[in-house]
């Protein structure tokens, strides 16, 4: 651990729960669950939004950019909170939406908008981010003070 990393502890807070240090170089784009997220947000606007027919613009399209933006936006959220089962709930809304997009991308297979091997590329990265999303949820739960 670095000098000014920050620990989460019930007496390092004050009546406004603001911590009493801060490590500028450590937030939320740090953590290996979001980046992995932020690869499959990435992967949908640049794989496979633009691979849909026009008549979807209303429809699947805007829930596929609902989705891959509220996964990365609620690991951000989460981590933003100061208390272990706020920022949980925060990161299960997120793996919701991987599982969304999972099948938004099952979606897109079934009526032939992708190629299987975007639709295979899809799948890769969206397990691959949900296994690590998963374990940082498991971290977070394991480091929550017992009552």
């Amino acid at each position: 651990m670095e000098e000014g990393d920050w620990i989460y502890d019930e007496s390092n807070f004050g009546v406004d729960d603001t911590p009493t240090s801060y490590n500028s170089r450590k937030d939320f784009t740090t953590l290996e669950a979001w980046k992995k997220c932020r690869l499959v947000r990435q992967f949908f606007y640049e794989g496979v939004i633009p691979s849909l027919p026009s008549e979807e613009r209303y429809n699947l399209d805007i829930q596929i950019r609902k989705a891959a933006v509220s996964v990365t936006a609620n690991i951000a959220e989460g981590y933003g909170r100061y208390h272990f089962q706020e920022g949980i709930q925060f990161y299960r809304v997120a793996r919701g939406s991987l599982y969304e997009l999972k099948d938004h991308l099952i979606a897109c297979q079934d009526m032939r908008y992708i190629e299987s091997s975007t639709f295979e590329r899809g799948i890769s990265l969206i397990e691959d981010a949900k296994i690590t999303l998963n374990g940082f949820i498991n971290y977070i739960r394991n480091q929550k003070p017992s009552n």
